[in-house]
């Protein structure tokens, strides 16, 4: 998707640099994919990786990954990640996992929220995506 003219990855020597993450993206003429905030649970509904951040944000991504293959997309084509973290000191540790997935020559627009609990208690992360493909 990085060569796909109807994405464009926009990063403006007026703004700040960007580090792991694109200022803007511009999508023309393509189908939208939106990704629902997902957590750490496996397909039969248990949380993976109680207190384990890595273990969790790794089970956040292949859950996006699985949602991403039945729309018939990949992580090539996001273009937008939204964390919500209950500790945000400790991105490093997302961003890691993060950069197994995404491009990183052509990462997504992406922002990160501290939030203080999410649906569950167990619970650290969650992230939504959305990804562009042909009409």
């Amino acid at each position: 998707m990085q060569n796909d003219k109807r994405i464009k990855f926009i990063n403006p020597e007026t703004m700040p640099p960007s580090f792991g993450y694109t200022h803007a993206v511009e999508v023309r003429n393509a189908r939208t994919i939106y990704v629902s905030g997902q957590v750490a649970l496996n397909k039969e509904g248990q949380v993976v990786g109680i207190g384990d951040l890595a273990a969790q944000t790794k089970q956040v991504f292949e859950n996006i990954q699985f949602a991403l293959e039945a729309a018939g997309v990949s992580f090539d084509h996001v273009v937008k990640l939204t964390f919500f973290v209950t500790d945000i000191s400790k991105m490093h540790i997302v961003r890691e996992i993060r950069d197994q997935y995404v491009n990183t020559e052509t990462p997504p627009a992406s922002s990160a929220v501290e939030v203080s609990k999410l649906i569950r208690e167990e619970l650290l992360i969650e992230i939504e995506a959305i990804a562009v493909a042909d009409v």
